[in-house]
């Protein structure tokens, strides 16, 4: 799936906001697929786990878990496997979110799992020090996202730019391949434009789309920034 996304891709990340609960993510999954194809921008969802299939049958955008278990199929009541996943029609999971934070031998073990179920891996880095050592790891992407930034409205693209750019370099020093993503705090679409121009390929939001009053406006305002 992944040699199939060419150019910028936008993750909105459902969290568990109300906005995005139900019918709604039925829904913003919707507006979603129409921005992608009115500007061929891939812009994935992430809905809550009671929601995924439903969302991933509705629309023909990538749908990702927002988290799998570092574990294969056994006597594990109340986790997430990545087998189930997939078969509800996620593409790939985000894996450490700041709000969901793992060990490292757990995201290395989700990452070898998902690889296995050739399905994309997500992971979420709070600072260059684990950007650095999840890249060893050659995850498919890695999205930065300092979690003080996360839900403020301030743009880590322009708060911590030296972040940005500096972990891009840390990364790149390990992993050639790896697609870096931008998150916390993007709202508008000049954040994903300077996200872009930093050296991402790619931001990862939430709030800034799913609580926005006009969500469809917002995604493509991001996806027409994306293309300038």
């Amino acid at each position: 799936m992944l040699e199939k996304i060419k150019g910028p891709i936008i993750i909105v990340n459902y969290k568990t906001y109300l906005e995005s609960t139900g019918k709604n993510a039925v829904e913003l999954a919707k507006k979603a697929e129409k921005v992608y194809k009115e500007t061929k921008v891939y812009v994935g969802v992430a809905p809550q786990l009671a929601e995924l299939a439903e969302v991933a049958k509705s629309v023909a955008i990538p749908v990702f878990a927002q988290h799998v278990d570092p574990m294969k199929p056994g006597g594990y009541t109340g986790h997430v496997l990545a087998d189930s996943v997939k078969a509800a029609g996620a593409i790939g999971t985000l894996v450490n979110h700041s709000e969901r934070q793992l060990k490292l031998s757990d995201i290395e073990q989700i990452i070898k799992i998902a690889r296995e179920h050739d399905m994309v891996s997500v992971v979420c880095a709070n600072n260059p020090r684990v950007s650095v050592a999840v890249a060893a790891l050659e995850p498919d992407m890695i999205a930065i996202e300092p979690p003080e930034l996360i839900g403020s409205g301030i743009p880590v693209s322009k708060a911590q730019p030296d972040v940005i750019t500096g972990t891009i370099k840390l990364v790149r020093e390990v992993n050639k391949k790896v697609v870096i993503l931008c998150g916390a705090g993007i709202s508008h679409g000049e954040d994903v434009a300077a996200a872009l121009k930093l050296g991402t390929q790619g931001v990862l939001v939430a709030s800034g789309i799913v609580k926005a009053k006009d969500p469809y406006a917002i995604i493509r305002e991001f996806a027409d920034a994306s293309l300038k």
